[in-house]
């Protein structure tokens, strides 16, 4: 389904001005033209489409304590799928991709100390018995905001 103007302005509104609000569908229905209850329905059909992914906060993991940290891991062709199910078990997984080359999936991690990183990069190796995983704590971040600017078309 293609996007009508009404949709692309309302997902460059949930991308970088939501309203934090008690009934932030019914103020961004405000600023539409349309009603909250038009708003939750487009949202629902375009989470629906797969034009959204998930809608929720972004919040600085390291204003609440986090530690991040990129890993990359040697996985067998043949084991691929396993050993993503594995990682991804952990909800302080907030990436995983492949990519070509001796460590060929990548994932971070973010947890509430560097302990707790290391006691799920251990529970990872103990359950692939995969103990070659690159632990790579992040020391700087130059970029965390990735908006799609939706124009008419």
């Amino acid at each position: 389904m293609k996007l009508d103007a009404i949709d692309r302005k309302l997902l460059n509104m949930a991308q970088s001005n939501f309203p934090i609000v008690a009934r932030p569908y019914k103020e961004l229905g405000h600023r539409l033209g349309i009603s909250e209850e038009q708003v939750i329905e487009r949202l629902q059909r375009l989470k629906d489409e797969d034009y959204i992914r998930r809608l929720g906060g972004i919040f600085d993991s390291r204003k609440l304590g986090y530690k991040g940290t990129l890993c990359g891991i040697k996985v067998p062709a043949h084991r691929i799928d396993e050993v993503a199910a594995v990682v991804n078990s952990y909800p302080g997984i907030t990436h995983n991709y492949l990519r070509e080359g001796e460590y060929n999936m990548w994932f971070t991690v973010l947890a509430n100390s560097p302990d707790k990183v290391k006691k799920i990069l251990e529970e990872i190796s103990e359950k692939t018995g995969i103990t070659d995983i690159l632990n790579l704590p992040s020391e700087r971040v130059f970029k965390v905001l990735v908006n799609f600017e939706l124009d008419e078309v």
